[in-house]
């Protein structure tokens, strides 16, 4: 019979070492080796690997949420914090992500929900100053750790023993073991690899606040959004007051779901009704703007596009986006140019969604085409009109998803007709039809004959 041989395992990557190592080879994690027992290999008569079973055995269970007290915030992480959870929030600075976290905690405070604060850009002072200008009163049972050594982290981790902890933020945490500079690409995954392993060790929910780039992407490599379960995106122009918190990842959850908060001078407000706030500033009669139903996450709302056709004075044509794709405009341009006969490809063209909100859902084109031609012929989109739909490079209207929660959020806004599809037209209920005007299309030359005329 051959013997089990003793190997050792890295419980947080993973990787098989035949001796012990202080540090794990393939991730870089410190004291992470355990001892175990290698099977000599499969056993006679078929018998399955150990810790191999069927996944009809498994017994499936929801995760247990724990509220943060903010509704919008819980509907962007779908229903609430989960205990072993590890999030991630990155945004701009400044956008708001540390009032964020100290309204959560505040609510999680009152709520008798354990939270520990760990920050390494700001003083104890400066947190304290900070939470007085929330006034909640709950802040101040709030645990703080201003530090930047994760020994010390991991310390209070384990001696305080919250149910919720953030990290404000993971770029400067600094290991004393490793020989990098603080928010390395090596630094952040050795450091981030620890932080997880804990977490889920002790079924604490983690959150770690990520800087952003100036594509808006996450500081350091994509290896941060693959080791967290979880990673929302802060959204919002600092301009305006309205903020998004996106989920582009959730294990426990839906991805794409939105939460939106407005900022005030006692921080962040909620809105419960974004589509109205996002619309309360529309200009009347204003060439150049169109309402579009989007439908990202489980709730739709309504935004303006806005478009600005002008001739272009010297040079090439200027392409300047905000809010949504650039390389989606120049491709509607094309499609607008070649196969519809409107020549914009010699102006500028300027677009925007108002309001400091971002669209990246394929749905945008239709309305984004009709804001362009609106503007480059200076006729009035009417006022009572919605518009989604996919556009094709041959100038077709595609069918999009959702059109019936589309069609009723903007009834519910007063809007009285809606271009759309005609496939999705087709589909929808008598029920869905009921008290709106629907205006079905298969091209985009039909859509801007229908709304804009010829």
């Amino acid at each position: 019979m051959a013997k089990s041989k003793v190997q050792f395992t890295c419980n947080a990557c993973g990787a098989v070492s035949p001796k012990w190592l202080g540090r794990c080879p393939d991730c870089g994690a410190w004291s992470s080796l355990e001892e175990g027992v290698r099977a000599p290999g499969r056993a006679a008569g078929g018998a399955s690997a150990p810790g191999v079973v069927s996944l009809g055995d498994v017994r499936t269970m929801d995760a247990t949420r724990i509220p943060t007290g903010l509704s919008e915030l819980d509907r962007a992480l779908g229903g609430g914090l989960v205990p072993g959870g590890v999030v991630l929030l990155g945004g701009d600075p400044g956008i708001g992500k540390s009032t964020l976290l100290l309204q959560a905690f505040a609510a999680l405070e009152a709520s008798g929900v354990r939270t520990l604060y760990a920050t390494g850009e700001e003083s104890a002072a400066q947190v304290a100053l900070r939470a007085e200008r929330l006034d909640r009163p709950e802040t101040a049972r709030m645990r703080i750790l201003p530090s930047t050594d994760l020994d010390a982290t991991l310390a209070a981790l384990e001696a305080e023993k919250p149910a919720v902890a953030a990290i404000d933020s993971i770029q400067t945490l600094r290991a004393s073991g490793l020989e990098l500079a603080s928010g390395s690409a090596a630094m952040l995954r050795g450091v981030t690899e620890q932080l997880v392993a804990v977490a889920k060790r002790k079924g604490v929910a983690l959150i770690l606040v990520g800087h952003v780039t100036k594509d808006g992407a996450l500081a350091g490599p994509k290896v941060l959004e693959h080791l967290v379960d979880t990673v929302l995106a802060f959204e919002g122009d600092r301009a305006h007051a309205f903020r998004i918190v996106r989920a582009t990842k959730n294990r426990f959850g839906p991805a794409h779901e939105i939460g939106v908060f407005e900022m005030v001078r006692e921080g962040l407000r909620e809105v419960p009704e974004p589509s109205a706030l996002f619309l309360a500033e529309r200009p009347q009669r204003a060439s150049g703007s169109v309402v579009l139903p989007t439908a990202e996450g489980s709730r739709p709302l309504l935004v303006e596009v806005q478009a600005l056709a002008s001739p272009t004075a010297m040079g090439g044509a200027r392409r300047v986006a905000t809010g949504l794709d650039a390389n989606r405009l120049a491709i509607l341009l094309a499609v607008l140019e070649r196969k519809v006969g409107i020549h914009v490809l010699d102006h500028d063209v300027f677009a925007s969604i108002a309001g400091g909100a971002r669209v990246d859902e394929r749905a945008l084109d239709l309305a984004l085409a009709v804001a362009v031609v609106s503007s480059f012929r200076s006729v009035a989109v009417a006022p009572d009109l919605a518009v989604f739909g996919e556009v094709g490079l041959a100038g077709e209207v595609r069918a999009v998803p959702r059109a019936g929660q589309r069609v009723a959020e903007a009834k519910r806004l007063g809007f009285r007709r809606v271009l759309l599809p005609a496939l999705n037209a087709e589909a929808l209920t008598d029920a869905e039809r009921h008290g709106v005007t629907l205006v079905s299309v298969r091209n985009v030359a039909d859509a801007l004959e229908a709304v804009l005329g010829r």
